[in-house]
């Protein structure tokens, strides 16, 4: 949780920085460049969460991977190196993506299904959450079999979890937690 604070508190810091160079479009670019390429190489993770590795080596691996980026996300990654943070630069990103969305009133609502959702569902999705929200929304379905059935719902920082798994586990909490009352009675 610590680490999503912090995340949180630098991309505020990076975007405010790049608002004023003039370049928080590009920087997002940028930064959904960033996330998605944490997100999808796992040897990349392991690599910023190694105590081995030696922060200047990845400070360097980053600067290589992300040549060419601007002197906004250039410093992001030089800010996160020296303070030894390089763990969170994935999530940071995300943090500045969700920030600058909302900024330019626009809103990503992340369902997870364990089914692809339909078009008729997508748009009973997409009302509410405008309902909801009142910006423009977009809508981004993720599959995860794992929730069994049912959905989770999540809009920037909000989360609705309304899945079969979830409700389970909640049952499973109740019901052990009633047999250890009964039991001490």
């Amino acid at each position: 949780m610590a680490g999503a604070r912090a995340a949180i508190r630098y991309a505020k810091a990076v975007l405010g920085f790049a608002q004023d160079q003039n370049l928080a479009d590009q920087v997002n670019d940028e930064m959904k460049l960033i996330a998605k390429t944490v997100s999808e190489n796992k040897e990349l993770q392991t690599a910023l969460k190694s105590p081995v590795i030696k922060t200047e080596v990845k400070k360097r691996s980053l600067k290589e991977i992300f040549s060419g980026m601007s002197p906004v996300s250039e410093g992001l990654i030089n800010i996160l190196s020296e303070n030894k943070r390089l763990e969170i630069l994935g999530e940071t990103a995300e943090k500045y993506i969700i920030l600058y969305d909302q900024l330019k009133g626009k809103e990503v609502a992340v369902v997870t299904t364990a089914v692809p959702l339909t078009a008729d569902l997508e748009k009973k999705v997409l009302a509410k959450v405008k309902e909801l929200t009142g910006n423009k929304v977009t809508v981004e379905n993720k599959i995860d079999e794992s929730i069994i059935g049912g959905f989770i719902l999540r809009i920037g920082d909000l989360q609705y979890n309304a899945s079969i798994a979830n409700k389970l586990n909640n049952l499973k909490r109740e019901l052990s937690n009633n047999l250890y009352v009964s039991q001490l009675n």
